[in-house]
Protein backbone atom coordinates (compact mmCIF):
# COMPACT_ATOMS: atom_id res chain seq x y z
CA UNK A 1 0.00 0.00 0.00
CA UNK A 2 1.35 3.41 -0.99
CA UNK A 3 0.90 6.21 1.55
CA UNK A 4 1.15 9.95 0.95
CA UNK A 5 1.31 12.64 3.61
CA UNK A 6 -0.28 16.08 3.81
CA UNK A 7 1.05 18.41 6.49
CA UNK A 8 -1.73 20.96 6.75
CA UNK A 9 -1.00 23.95 8.99
CA UNK A 10 -3.64 26.52 9.83
CA UNK A 11 -3.60 29.66 11.91
CA UNK A 12 -4.24 27.82 15.19
CA UNK A 13 -3.19 24.20 14.61
CA UNK A 14 -1.62 21.74 12.21
CA UNK A 15 -2.19 18.11 11.29
CA UNK A 16 -0.30 15.28 9.61
CA UNK A 17 -2.84 13.45 7.43
CA UNK A 18 -1.87 10.20 5.72
CA UNK A 19 -3.81 9.25 2.63
CA UNK A 20 -4.02 6.23 0.35
CA UNK A 21 -6.34 4.95 -2.35
CA UNK A 22 -8.18 1.68 -1.80
CA UNK A 23 -10.63 0.20 -4.35
CA UNK A 24 -10.93 3.58 -6.01
CA UNK A 25 -11.79 5.36 -2.75
CA UNK A 26 -9.65 7.79 -0.78
CA UNK A 27 -8.84 6.87 2.82
CA UNK A 28 -7.50 9.48 5.27
CA UNK A 29 -5.88 9.01 8.67
CA UNK A 30 -4.74 11.72 11.05
CA UNK A 31 -1.48 10.64 12.67
CA UNK A 32 -0.42 13.79 14.48
CA UNK A 33 -1.89 17.13 15.55
CA UNK A 34 -0.13 20.16 17.02
CA UNK A 35 -0.79 23.74 18.11
CA UNK A 36 0.29 26.82 16.21
CA UNK A 37 0.77 29.58 18.76
CA UNK A 38 2.04 33.05 17.90
CA UNK A 39 4.71 34.88 19.81
CA UNK A 40 5.68 38.54 20.20
CA UNK A 41 9.11 39.49 18.88
CA UNK A 42 10.51 42.91 18.06
CA UNK A 43 7.16 44.48 18.84
CA UNK A 44 5.32 42.34 16.29
CA UNK A 45 3.00 39.34 16.32
CA UNK A 46 5.03 36.52 14.77
CA UNK A 47 4.77 32.84 13.92
CA UNK A 48 6.90 30.55 16.07
CA UNK A 49 8.69 28.87 13.17
CA UNK A 50 10.92 26.82 15.46
CA UNK A 51 7.90 25.36 17.26
CA UNK A 52 6.24 24.58 13.92
CA UNK A 53 9.41 22.93 12.62
CA UNK A 54 9.72 20.77 15.74
CA UNK A 55 6.08 19.73 15.32
CA UNK A 56 6.59 18.84 11.65
CA UNK A 57 9.44 16.51 12.62
CA UNK A 58 7.44 14.97 15.46
CA UNK A 59 4.61 14.21 13.05
CA UNK A 60 7.03 12.50 10.67
CA UNK A 61 8.29 10.37 13.57
CA UNK A 62 4.67 9.49 14.32
CA UNK A 63 4.34 8.09 10.79
CA UNK A 64 7.43 5.98 11.42
CA UNK A 65 6.07 4.74 14.75
CA UNK A 66 2.79 3.78 13.09
CA UNK A 67 4.69 1.78 10.47
CA UNK A 68 3.14 3.85 7.67
CA UNK A 69 5.96 5.48 5.73
CA UNK A 70 4.78 7.99 3.12
CA UNK A 71 6.23 7.80 -0.39
CA UNK A 72 5.68 11.53 -0.88
CA UNK A 73 4.68 14.45 1.32
CA UNK A 74 3.89 18.13 0.99
CA UNK A 75 3.12 21.06 3.27
CA UNK A 76 0.37 23.64 2.86
CA UNK A 77 -0.34 26.67 5.07
CA UNK A 78 -2.18 29.97 4.99
CA UNK A 79 -0.99 32.45 2.37
CA UNK A 80 0.79 35.86 2.28
CA UNK A 81 3.31 35.29 5.10
CA UNK A 82 7.00 34.64 4.43
CA UNK A 83 10.53 34.47 5.77
CA UNK A 84 13.73 35.92 4.38
CA UNK A 85 16.89 33.82 4.27
CA UNK A 86 20.47 34.82 3.63
CA UNK A 87 23.00 33.26 1.27
CA UNK A 88 23.69 30.47 3.77
CA UNK A 89 19.99 29.68 4.12
CA UNK A 90 19.70 31.15 7.62
CA UNK A 91 16.50 32.93 8.53
CA UNK A 92 16.70 36.73 8.75
CA UNK A 93 14.43 38.45 11.26
CA UNK A 94 11.03 37.04 12.16
CA UNK A 95 8.09 35.50 10.35
CA UNK A 96 5.66 38.32 11.11
CA UNK A 97 2.00 37.22 11.10
CA UNK A 98 -0.53 38.75 8.75
CA UNK A 99 -2.76 40.02 11.58
CA UNK A 100 0.08 42.21 12.84
CA UNK A 101 -0.57 45.95 12.59
CA UNK A 102 2.59 46.85 10.64
CA UNK A 103 0.74 47.18 7.33
CA UNK A 104 -1.80 49.72 8.56
CA UNK A 105 -1.80 52.71 6.21
CA UNK A 106 0.71 51.21 3.76
CA UNK A 107 -1.65 51.30 0.77
CA UNK A 108 -2.60 54.90 1.49
CA UNK A 109 1.05 55.89 1.79
CA UNK A 110 1.98 54.20 -1.50
CA UNK A 111 -0.85 55.97 -3.28
CA UNK A 112 -0.18 59.34 -1.63
CA UNK A 113 3.48 59.42 -2.66
CA UNK A 114 2.73 58.21 -6.18
CA UNK A 115 4.56 54.90 -5.76
CA UNK A 116 1.69 52.58 -6.67
CA UNK A 117 -2.05 53.10 -7.03
CA UNK A 118 -4.29 50.19 -6.18
CA UNK A 119 -6.01 50.52 -9.57
CA UNK A 120 -2.67 49.94 -11.34
CA UNK A 121 -1.73 47.21 -8.88
CA UNK A 122 -4.99 45.31 -9.43
CA UNK A 123 -4.78 45.67 -13.21
CA UNK A 124 -1.46 43.80 -13.13
CA UNK A 125 -1.78 41.31 -10.25
CA UNK A 126 -5.56 40.94 -9.97
CA UNK A 127 -5.37 40.40 -6.20
CA UNK A 128 -8.01 41.92 -3.94
CA UNK A 129 -7.10 44.54 -1.40
CA UNK A 130 -6.24 43.16 1.99
CA UNK A 131 -4.12 45.28 4.33
CA UNK A 132 -1.86 42.27 4.93
CA UNK A 133 -1.05 41.43 1.30
CA UNK A 134 2.60 40.37 1.03
CA UNK A 135 3.38 43.37 -1.17
CA UNK A 136 2.34 45.66 1.69
CA UNK A 137 4.19 43.55 4.24
CA UNK A 138 7.38 43.88 2.21
CA UNK A 139 6.84 47.63 1.85
CA UNK A 140 6.42 47.89 5.63
CA UNK A 141 9.54 45.78 6.18
CA UNK A 142 11.53 47.99 3.80
CA UNK A 143 10.51 51.00 5.85
CA UNK A 144 11.29 49.44 9.25
CA UNK A 145 14.19 47.09 8.52
CA UNK A 146 15.75 47.86 5.12
CA UNK A 147 18.88 46.00 6.23
CA UNK A 148 16.94 42.71 6.24
CA UNK A 149 16.08 43.07 2.56
CA UNK A 150 19.68 44.02 1.83
CA UNK A 151 20.92 40.83 3.51
CA UNK A 152 18.29 38.58 1.94
CA UNK A 153 19.10 36.07 -0.79
CA UNK A 154 15.58 34.65 -1.05
CA UNK A 155 12.04 35.20 0.13
CA UNK A 156 10.31 31.93 0.96
CA UNK A 157 6.63 31.59 1.71
CA UNK A 158 6.04 29.69 4.98
CA UNK A 159 5.55 26.19 3.45
CA UNK A 160 8.48 26.75 1.06
CA UNK A 161 10.70 27.48 4.04
CA UNK A 162 9.81 24.18 5.70
CA UNK A 163 10.25 22.31 2.40
CA UNK A 164 13.73 23.87 2.27
CA UNK A 165 14.54 22.68 5.79
CA UNK A 166 13.49 19.15 4.80
CA UNK A 167 15.36 18.95 1.49
CA UNK A 168 17.92 21.72 1.30
CA UNK A 169 16.20 23.01 -1.86
CA UNK A 170 14.43 26.36 -2.26
CA UNK A 171 11.52 25.89 -4.65
CA UNK A 172 8.88 28.61 -5.08
CA UNK A 173 5.29 27.48 -5.71
CA UNK A 174 2.91 29.32 -8.05
CA UNK A 175 -0.42 29.31 -6.18
CA UNK A 176 1.02 30.80 -3.00
CA UNK A 177 3.16 33.26 -4.94
CA UNK A 178 0.03 34.79 -6.46
CA UNK A 179 -1.20 35.70 -2.98
CA UNK A 180 1.73 38.10 -2.66
CA UNK A 181 0.11 40.47 -5.20
CA UNK A 182 3.48 40.52 -6.98
CA UNK A 183 2.72 37.97 -9.73
CA UNK A 184 1.40 39.24 -13.06
CA UNK A 185 -2.00 37.58 -13.51
CA UNK A 186 -1.71 37.36 -17.30
CA UNK A 187 1.97 36.38 -17.54
CA UNK A 188 1.70 34.02 -14.53
CA UNK A 189 5.14 34.95 -13.26
CA UNK A 190 6.72 37.61 -11.04
CA UNK A 191 5.86 41.13 -12.19
CA UNK A 192 9.19 42.93 -12.44
CA UNK A 193 7.52 46.34 -12.78
CA UNK A 194 5.57 45.91 -9.53
CA UNK A 195 8.67 44.66 -7.74
CA UNK A 196 10.69 47.62 -9.02
CA UNK A 197 7.96 50.13 -8.15
CA UNK A 198 8.08 48.96 -4.53
CA UNK A 199 11.88 49.11 -4.48
CA UNK A 200 12.27 45.43 -3.68
CA UNK A 201 15.33 43.36 -4.68
CA UNK A 202 14.41 41.15 -7.64
CA UNK A 203 16.94 38.48 -6.58
CA UNK A 204 14.80 37.31 -3.65
CA UNK A 205 11.99 36.02 -5.88
CA UNK A 206 12.74 32.52 -7.15
CA UNK A 207 11.46 30.83 -10.31
CA UNK A 208 7.86 29.66 -9.91
CA UNK A 209 6.84 26.00 -10.12
CA UNK A 210 3.46 24.31 -10.38
CA UNK A 211 1.93 21.91 -7.84
CA UNK A 212 3.17 18.40 -8.58
CA UNK A 213 6.81 19.48 -8.92
CA UNK A 214 9.37 17.49 -6.93
CA UNK A 215 11.26 19.56 -4.36
CA UNK A 216 13.65 16.71 -3.57
CA UNK A 217 14.24 14.02 -0.96
CA UNK A 218 14.95 14.44 2.73
CA UNK A 219 18.50 15.46 3.53
CA UNK A 220 20.64 12.84 5.30
CA UNK A 221 20.21 14.81 8.53
CA UNK A 222 16.42 14.70 8.29
CA UNK A 223 16.47 11.02 7.39
CA UNK A 224 18.47 10.34 10.54
CA UNK A 225 16.14 12.51 12.63
CA UNK A 226 12.85 10.89 11.53
CA UNK A 227 13.99 7.39 10.57
CA UNK A 228 13.10 7.27 6.86
CA UNK A 229 13.47 8.99 3.50
CA UNK A 230 10.64 10.61 1.56
CA UNK A 231 10.21 12.70 -1.56
CA UNK A 232 8.80 16.18 -0.99
CA UNK A 233 6.33 17.21 -3.69
CA UNK A 234 4.80 20.65 -4.07
CA UNK A 235 1.09 20.58 -3.32
CA UNK A 236 -0.89 23.75 -3.89
CA UNK A 237 0.92 25.24 -0.88
CA UNK A 238 -1.70 27.95 -0.40
CA UNK A 239 -4.32 26.16 1.65
CA UNK A 240 -7.25 27.68 -0.23
CA UNK A 241 -5.82 26.44 -3.53
CA UNK A 242 -5.66 22.97 -2.00
CA UNK A 243 -9.20 23.26 -0.62
CA UNK A 244 -10.59 24.13 -4.05
CA UNK A 245 -9.08 20.93 -5.44
CA UNK A 246 -11.17 18.92 -2.99
CA UNK A 247 -14.52 20.30 -4.13
CA UNK A 248 -16.66 17.44 -5.48
CA UNK A 249 -18.70 19.70 -7.79
CA UNK A 250 -20.10 17.92 -10.84
CA UNK A 251 -20.13 20.95 -13.16
CA UNK A 252 -19.17 24.62 -13.47
CA UNK A 253 -22.49 25.99 -12.23
CA UNK A 254 -21.61 25.60 -8.53
CA UNK A 255 -20.07 28.20 -6.25
CA UNK A 256 -17.34 26.93 -3.94
CA UNK A 257 -17.13 28.04 -0.32
CA UNK A 258 -13.99 26.99 1.53
CA UNK A 259 -15.14 27.46 5.10
CA UNK A 260 -12.65 27.74 7.94
CA UNK A 261 -11.05 30.56 9.89
CA UNK A 262 -11.53 32.46 6.65
CA UNK A 263 -14.44 31.94 4.28
CA UNK A 264 -13.30 31.95 0.64
CA UNK A 265 -16.21 32.05 -1.79
CA UNK A 266 -15.83 31.86 -5.55
CA UNK A 267 -15.39 29.84 -8.73
CA UNK A 268 -12.63 28.60 -10.99
CA UNK A 269 -12.01 30.59 -14.17
CA UNK A 270 -9.71 29.91 -17.14
CA UNK A 271 -8.52 33.55 -17.17
CA UNK A 272 -8.32 36.44 -14.68
CA UNK A 273 -11.01 39.13 -14.49
CA UNK A 274 -9.23 42.47 -14.10
CA UNK A 275 -12.06 44.93 -14.69
CA UNK A 276 -12.85 48.03 -12.65
CA UNK A 277 -16.08 46.36 -11.50
CA UNK A 278 -14.14 43.37 -10.24
CA UNK A 279 -11.65 45.59 -8.42
CA UNK A 280 -14.39 47.70 -6.82
CA UNK A 281 -16.17 44.53 -5.64
CA UNK A 282 -12.81 43.41 -4.19
CA UNK A 283 -12.75 40.00 -5.85
CA UNK A 284 -9.39 38.31 -6.23
CA UNK A 285 -7.79 36.22 -8.98
CA UNK A 286 -5.59 33.74 -7.13
CA UNK A 287 -3.56 31.23 -9.07
CA UNK A 288 -4.69 27.63 -8.91
CA UNK A 289 -3.76 24.13 -10.01
CA UNK A 290 -3.04 23.78 -13.75
CA UNK A 291 -3.16 27.59 -14.02
CA UNK A 292 -6.85 27.81 -13.17
CA UNK A 293 -7.79 31.08 -11.50
CA UNK A 294 -9.67 30.99 -8.22
CA UNK A 295 -11.93 33.99 -8.58
CA UNK A 296 -13.19 34.62 -5.09
CA UNK A 297 -13.83 36.91 -2.19
CA UNK A 298 -12.32 36.63 1.29
CA UNK A 299 -14.92 36.83 4.05
CA UNK A 300 -13.99 36.96 7.73
CA UNK A 301 -15.41 33.48 8.32
CA UNK A 302 -15.36 31.32 11.42
CA UNK A 303 -12.68 33.57 12.92
CA UNK A 304 -15.51 35.60 14.47
CA UNK A 305 -17.05 32.52 16.10
CA UNK A 306 -13.64 31.20 17.20
CA UNK A 307 -12.76 34.55 18.75
CA UNK A 308 -16.03 34.80 20.68
CA UNK A 309 -15.58 31.29 22.04
CA UNK A 310 -12.03 32.04 23.21
CA UNK A 311 -13.21 35.25 24.83
CA UNK A 312 -16.11 33.58 26.64
CA UNK A 313 -13.79 30.82 27.82
CA UNK A 314 -11.39 33.35 29.29
CA UNK A 315 -8.62 32.84 26.75
CA UNK A 316 -6.50 35.78 25.66
CA UNK A 317 -3.23 36.18 23.79
CA UNK A 318 -0.93 38.37 25.82
CA UNK A 319 2.73 38.96 24.95
CA UNK A 320 2.50 36.21 22.37
CA UNK A 321 1.34 33.59 24.85
CA UNK A 322 -2.06 32.06 25.41
CA UNK A 323 -3.35 32.94 28.86
CA UNK A 324 -6.56 31.89 30.57
CA UNK A 325 -8.54 33.97 33.02
CA UNK A 326 -11.52 33.01 35.14
CA UNK A 327 -14.65 32.15 33.15
CA UNK A 328 -18.05 31.15 34.45
CA UNK A 329 -18.17 28.16 32.12
CA UNK A 330 -16.42 26.65 29.12
CA UNK A 331 -18.44 26.95 25.94
CA UNK A 332 -18.36 24.39 23.15
CA UNK A 333 -19.09 25.30 19.55
CA UNK A 334 -22.23 23.18 19.73
CA UNK A 335 -23.50 25.15 22.72
CA UNK A 336 -22.86 28.45 20.95
CA UNK A 337 -24.79 27.20 17.92
CA UNK A 338 -27.69 26.19 20.19
CA UNK A 339 -27.78 29.67 21.72
CA UNK A 340 -27.81 31.21 18.24
CA UNK A 341 -30.77 29.06 17.22
CA UNK A 342 -32.69 30.20 20.33
CA UNK A 343 -32.24 33.82 19.19
CA UNK A 344 -33.10 33.23 15.55
CA UNK A 345 -35.46 36.24 15.56
CA UNK A 346 -32.70 38.69 16.57
CA UNK A 347 -32.20 41.16 13.70
CA UNK A 348 -28.85 42.74 14.57
CA UNK A 349 -26.33 42.48 11.70
CA UNK A 350 -22.76 43.56 10.96
CA UNK A 351 -20.60 43.62 7.84
CA UNK A 352 -18.48 40.51 8.40
CA UNK A 353 -15.94 41.88 5.92
CA UNK A 354 -15.23 45.00 7.96
CA UNK A 355 -11.50 45.18 8.85
CA UNK A 356 -12.50 46.09 12.41
CA UNK A 357 -13.06 42.36 12.98
CA UNK A 358 -9.58 41.34 11.80
CA UNK A 359 -7.88 41.43 15.23
CA UNK A 360 -9.97 43.28 17.84
CA UNK A 361 -9.09 43.12 21.52
CA UNK A 362 -12.66 41.97 22.16
CA UNK A 363 -14.68 40.41 19.33
CA UNK A 364 -17.87 40.66 21.40
CA UNK A 365 -17.21 44.33 22.13
CA UNK A 366 -16.44 45.04 18.49
CA UNK A 367 -19.68 43.39 17.34
CA UNK A 368 -21.65 45.42 19.86
CA UNK A 369 -19.93 48.63 18.74
CA UNK A 370 -20.44 47.86 15.05
CA UNK A 371 -24.16 47.29 15.60
CA UNK A 372 -24.42 50.54 17.55
CA UNK A 373 -22.49 52.47 14.89
CA UNK A 374 -24.82 51.27 12.12
CA UNK A 375 -28.05 51.70 14.08
CA UNK A 376 -28.64 47.94 14.13
CA UNK A 377 -30.03 46.27 17.27
CA UNK A 378 -27.17 45.67 19.72
CA UNK A 379 -26.85 42.10 21.05
CA UNK A 380 -27.19 41.75 24.81
CA UNK A 381 -26.80 37.99 25.31
CA UNK A 382 -24.45 35.26 24.10
CA UNK A 383 -27.24 33.92 21.91
CA UNK A 384 -27.83 37.31 20.30
CA UNK A 385 -24.10 37.77 19.65
CA UNK A 386 -23.96 34.38 17.97
CA UNK A 387 -27.17 34.96 15.99
CA UNK A 388 -25.69 38.23 14.76
CA UNK A 389 -22.53 36.46 13.58
CA UNK A 390 -24.31 33.53 11.94
CA UNK A 391 -26.79 35.68 10.05
CA UNK A 392 -24.17 38.26 9.11
CA UNK A 393 -21.94 35.57 7.62
CA UNK A 394 -24.82 34.04 5.66
CA UNK A 395 -25.77 37.50 4.41
CA UNK A 396 -22.20 38.16 3.27
CA UNK A 397 -22.17 34.84 1.43
CA UNK A 398 -25.42 35.73 -0.35
CA UNK A 399 -24.12 39.16 -1.33
CA UNK A 400 -20.89 37.65 -2.67
CA UNK A 401 -22.82 35.06 -4.74
CA UNK A 402 -24.93 37.84 -6.25
CA UNK A 403 -21.85 39.91 -7.07
CA UNK A 404 -20.17 36.85 -8.54
CA UNK A 405 -23.13 36.17 -10.83
CA UNK A 406 -23.26 39.79 -11.97
CA UNK A 407 -19.55 40.12 -12.72
CA UNK A 408 -19.09 36.75 -14.42
CA UNK A 409 -22.45 36.70 -16.18
CA UNK A 410 -23.00 33.14 -14.98
CA UNK A 411 -26.01 31.56 -13.35
CA UNK A 412 -25.27 29.41 -10.32
CA UNK A 413 -27.33 26.45 -9.20
CA UNK A 414 -25.65 25.34 -5.97
CA UNK A 415 -23.11 26.17 -3.26
CA UNK A 416 -20.48 23.53 -2.39
CA UNK A 417 -18.97 23.98 1.08
CA UNK A 418 -15.72 22.24 2.02
CA UNK A 419 -13.49 22.47 5.08
CA UNK A 420 -14.16 22.51 8.79
CA UNK A 421 -17.10 24.88 8.44
CA UNK A 422 -18.98 22.28 6.41
CA UNK A 423 -19.76 20.58 9.75
CA UNK A 424 -21.74 23.60 10.96
CA UNK A 425 -25.25 22.54 10.00
CA UNK A 426 -26.88 25.75 11.22
CA UNK A 427 -24.60 28.00 9.14
CA UNK A 428 -25.08 25.73 6.13
CA UNK A 429 -28.87 25.97 6.47
CA UNK A 430 -28.73 29.75 6.83
CA UNK A 431 -26.49 29.93 3.77
CA UNK A 432 -28.99 27.96 1.70
CA UNK A 433 -31.78 30.25 2.89
CA UNK A 434 -29.84 33.48 2.28
CA UNK A 435 -28.54 32.53 -1.18
CA UNK A 436 -31.70 30.75 -2.33
CA UNK A 437 -29.49 27.90 -3.55
CA UNK A 438 -29.13 24.29 -2.43
CA UNK A 439 -26.00 23.69 -0.38
CA UNK A 440 -23.85 20.56 -0.34
CA UNK A 441 -21.49 20.32 2.63
CA UNK A 442 -18.38 18.18 2.71
CA UNK A 443 -15.79 16.85 2.80
CA UNK A 444 -14.55 18.46 6.01
CA UNK A 445 -10.87 17.75 5.34
CA UNK A 446 -10.82 19.95 2.27
CA UNK A 447 -7.34 21.43 2.55
CA UNK A 448 -5.43 18.27 3.48
CA UNK A 449 -7.41 16.32 0.91
CA UNK A 450 -6.56 18.80 -1.84
CA UNK A 451 -2.90 18.59 -0.82
CA UNK A 452 -3.07 14.81 -1.23
CA UNK A 453 -4.95 15.00 -4.55
CA UNK A 454 -1.88 16.56 -6.18
CA UNK A 455 0.31 13.78 -4.80
CA UNK A 456 -2.19 11.09 -5.89
CA UNK A 457 -2.27 12.43 -9.46
CA UNK A 458 1.50 12.64 -9.62
CA UNK A 459 1.77 9.06 -8.36
CA UNK A 460 -0.68 7.83 -11.01
CA UNK A 461 -3.45 6.94 -8.54
CA UNK A 462 -5.79 9.13 -10.63
CA UNK A 463 -5.27 10.24 -14.21
CA UNK A 464 -6.91 13.64 -13.85
CA UNK A 465 -8.42 16.12 -11.42
CA UNK A 466 -11.89 15.14 -12.67
CA UNK A 467 -11.22 11.51 -11.76
CA UNK A 468 -9.95 12.52 -8.33
CA UNK A 469 -13.03 14.64 -7.68
CA UNK A 470 -15.26 11.73 -8.71
CA UNK A 471 -13.44 9.59 -6.14
CA UNK A 472 -14.06 12.24 -3.49
CA UNK A 473 -17.81 11.99 -4.11
CA UNK A 474 -17.58 8.23 -3.52
CA UNK A 475 -15.31 8.44 -0.51
CA UNK A 476 -16.84 11.02 1.84
CA UNK A 477 -20.32 11.84 3.15
CA UNK A 478 -21.89 14.95 1.63
CA UNK A 479 -24.84 16.61 3.42
CA UNK A 480 -27.49 18.51 1.50
CA UNK A 481 -29.36 21.64 2.64
CA UNK A 482 -32.27 23.08 0.70
CA UNK A 483 -33.31 26.75 0.68
CA UNK A 484 -36.54 27.40 2.58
Amino acid sequence: MQYHLAVDIGASSGRHILGHVEDGCIVLEEVYRFDNVQKTSGGHDCWDTQLLWTSILEGLRACKSAGKIPTTMGIDTWAVDFVLVDGAGAMIGDAVAYRDARTEGVRDALEANGTLSFADHYARAGIQYQPFNTAYQLAALKQEHPEQLEQAARMLMIPEYFHYLLTGNMVAEYTNATSTALVNAKAKTWDDELIAALGLPRRIFGELHMPGTSVGHFTPEIQAAVGFDCEVVLPATHDTASAFLAVPARDDSSVTLSSGTWSLLGVENPAPILTDESREANFTNEGGYEYRFRYLKNIMGLWMIQSVRRELNGVAYIAGKQQRTAAEKQWSYGELETEARKCEAFTGRVDANDPRFLAPESMIGEIEAACADSGSPVPETVGEVMACIYNSLAGCYAEAVAQLARITGRQFTAVCIVGGGSKDGYLNALTAKATGLPVSAGPTEGTALGNLIVQFIRAGEFDSLAAARAAIRKSFPIREFQPV
